[in-house]
């Protein structure tokens, strides 16, 4: 009998490329093992410390303190939207949401402005001690908030302040706590604080781009000031959306700066900001409108930030 005619059960053939995708299934599904497991303790924390709190806030906004007479027992009821009712027509909120806006309208240009006039010189041949200037240009930055919101407050003191003591010499007093100032005066401490940030960022990503395209501008006969301002700049555009929208966020949570000048200055209200406001609010025992207010707040900044980011991405794109 012909071999192929027998009995006997024939071996299939195996494919190879089947047999290499059954190989690495288990391959991939220790990858993604690994994967969750190295991701799992950020995402633990980021549910429990960010997501956790943002639901809750935003459930007590939908609640109020209820108390039946002068002296009664209180309680909490469900309340909808009466809250965010309330603080859309709360005078002073939205006098902290205007102040804000009009501390980021003239600050972050300005800030941001002199931040990329530094990068731009630390980057060019012209400016020398370079190591020395980009120290101290982040200097500021490193110092806390705090210890420096208070050496800028005695900075800012009558009687106490050096330069103030100076001006005053030459017949000028100005009075850079009272209510016409005291906007600007916090204004030039973020600036000082943040500005070398700002400068790192933007020097970090002059730094990432192909010397070549100097070397072709000088070339062709393009001054210092010219490869600054046609090549430079225009690749930093995605650096500058990243700063600007983190100086957005900055501003909308100021806190710091007025809070530490409010020991000093009476022009510092308990509304200054809308974050002084909250958090006053929640000191008070009002945890159902400070809730509220943080959910307006944070709409508001991610509102801002979607405009910015959707403007960036227009102008690249085009």
């Amino acid at each position: 009998m012909h071999p192929q005619h027998s009995g006997a059960a024939r071996q299939p053939s195996r494919n190879p490329s089947s047999a290499r995708t059954a190989a690495k299934s288990p391959q991939r599904a220790r990858a993604r093992t690994t994967a969750l497991a190295f991701i799992a303790p950020f995402g633990l924390l980021f549910i429990a410390f960010y997501l956790v709190p943002i639901g809750y806030a935003i459930d007590r906004s939908f609640y109020q303190i209820h108390r039946e007479g002068a002296f009664g027992q209180a309680s909490e009821v469900f309340a909808g939207l009466a809250n965010y009712t309330a603080a859309l027509s709360d005078a002073d909120f939205l006098h902290s949401v205007g102040r804000v806006l009009l501390f980021g309208i003239v600050q972050v240009p300005l800030m941001l402005a002199l931040a990329l006039l530094i990068a731009l010189l630390l980057d060019s041949g012209v400016l020398r001690l370079k190591r020395f200037f980009r120290i101290a240009v982040f200097l500021p930055y490193a110092v806390p908030a705090v210890i420096g919101a208070i050496v800028w407050g005695y900075l800012y003191s009558p009687g106490l302040s050096p330069v103030l003591g100076a001006l005053s010499r030459l017949g000028l007093s100005p009075d850079l706590l009272g209510p016409d100032w005291i906007l600007w005066s916090i204004a030039n401490i973020v600036t000082w604080t943040y500005t070398g940030y700002n400068v790192i960022i933007l020097y970090s990503a002059l730094r990432a781009i192909d010397p070549a395209l100097y070397e072709a501008a000088r070339m062709d006969g393009a001054t210092g000031w010219q490869v600054a301002w046609h090549i430079k700049v225009p690749i930093l555009r995605p650096a500058l959306a990243l700063t600007t929208l983190f100086s957005i966020i900055g501003t909308l949570q100021l806190f710091t700066e007025p809070e530490v000048l409010h020991g000093i200055s009476s022009s510092v209200s308990s509304s200054f900001t809308p974050t002084i406001m909250a958090f006053n609010q929640a000191s008070g025992n009002n945890y159902s409108y400070a809730a509220t207010l943080s959910v307006i707040l944070a709409l508001t900044t991610a509102i801002l930030s979607y405009v910015l980011m959707k403007t960036t991405q227009r102008r690249t794109n085009a």
